[in-house]
């Protein structure tokens, strides 16, 4: 049922399938009919426990796809271990032009640059508050377009403190190619000011909540072993509570003759599996068990997952595999687990 409703929304733009896809997934969750289109995790899913946190099972939804946590209920009841919302940032802002999202359907693959479009985190705060039903929910924090890198500080700093009582845990997200100026966060004076002034903010909420809600940082797949070990010995230095292996790449090797691949953009799908896997065993062969590792970013079957828990994976999140094969992959995944 689903592929089939998936070649009818492929008929339309990217972006207004995606769009018309999540308001489907509301009505039918408000008219009761998940069940007729959620993967069936009752005999397969595993509870485990990350970062202080229990999941019912492994395999999680990425950030980007509810950009607003407009359709958390809806999403959860699609099968979800756990959802993660945004990137938000501090103030609304629209994103990119359109068009801005392209399918590569031969390669399974999306190119975006959507740029952070979100209503801001107050929208996405509010909304949160109002949710039904609740499982483990992510919130991921960006900085806003027009904010000068050397202030961007201040606006994670902003957007954590509104966060951090609603969330299980909180994503950094320092690695969209979309947004100017932003991969540079990840190295250097400017990783190393961030994550202290995080670190430092954390510890003062964690007092004024009585709660303690762990950080990961995401991180991109378009450095060098070098930058990736710079990166990994500072988030460890700091005792983060995770690192999230990967966002999507600038890279076009695998894509090249297609005829979106001049298109600006992260990549995400098919062509990003192999080297996000290579990046994630990177992350793993630097911190060992001494930090969770959540990886992302081509996980498109049963068997690219098991070789991403394989190579060091404590968790796992969809987005694009989501797109192209359904809440069938959630199924897969988890009875492959399993049967391992």
């Amino acid at each position: 049922m689903y592929k089939l409703l998936r070649n009818i929304l492929f008929c339309l733009p990217a972006e207004a399938s995606h769009n018309l896809a999540l308001r489907g997934m509301k009505i039918s969750n408000g008219l009761g009919a998940s069940a007729l289109f959620a993967a069936n995790t009752a005999s397969t899913a595993v509870p485990k426990r990350v970062m202080g946190i229990d999941f019912p099972h492994v395999v999680g939804l990425a950030a980007g796809l509810d950009k607003n946590a407009d359709y958390v209920d809806a999403l959860a009841s699609m099968g979800f271990g756990f959802i993660e919302v945004g990137t938000l940032t501090p103030r609304p802002q629209p994103g990119n032009p359109k068009p801005r999202m392209f399918r590569l359907k031969t390669e399974q693959a999306i190119i975006n640059r959507l740029g952070f479009n979100n209503k801001g985190i107050e929208y996405a705060c509010e909304n949160i508050t109002k949710l039904r039903r609740r499982g483990v929910l992510g919130i991921n924090i960006g900085k806003n377009f027009d904010t000068p890198v050397e202030q961007a500080n201040q606006d994670y700093i902003h957007c954590l403190r509104r966060a951090y009582a609603l969330a299980d845990y909180i994503t950094v997200n320092i690695s969209s190619p979309n947004t100017p100026g932003l991969r540079t966060l990840q190295f250097g004076d400017e990783f190393n000011s961030l994550l202290d002034e995080l670190k430092e903010e954390q510890a003062r909420l964690q007092v004024q909540h009585k709660t303690y809600t762990p950080i990961a940082v995401k991180l991109a797949p378009d450095m060098t072993e070098e930058q990736i070990v710079s990166c990994c010995e500072s988030l460890l230095s700091r005792e983060f509570d995770g690192v999230i292996a990967t966002n999507t790449t600038l890279d076009r090797s695998l894509v090249a003759s297609h005829p979106f691949a001049g298109e600006a953009g992260g990549l995400s799908g098919s062509p990003l599996t192999a080297k996000s896997c290579e990046v994630l065993k990177c992350i793993k062969a630097e911190v060992g068990e001494r930090m969770p590792i959540i990886g992302v970013g081509g996980i498109m079957s049963a068997d690219h997952a098991q070789q991403r828990l394989a190579a060091g994976a404590d968790l796992l999140q969809i987005y694009t595999g989501f797109i192209y094969e359904g809440p069938p992959l959630i199924e897969q995944i988890l009875a492959g687990i399993a049967s391992d």
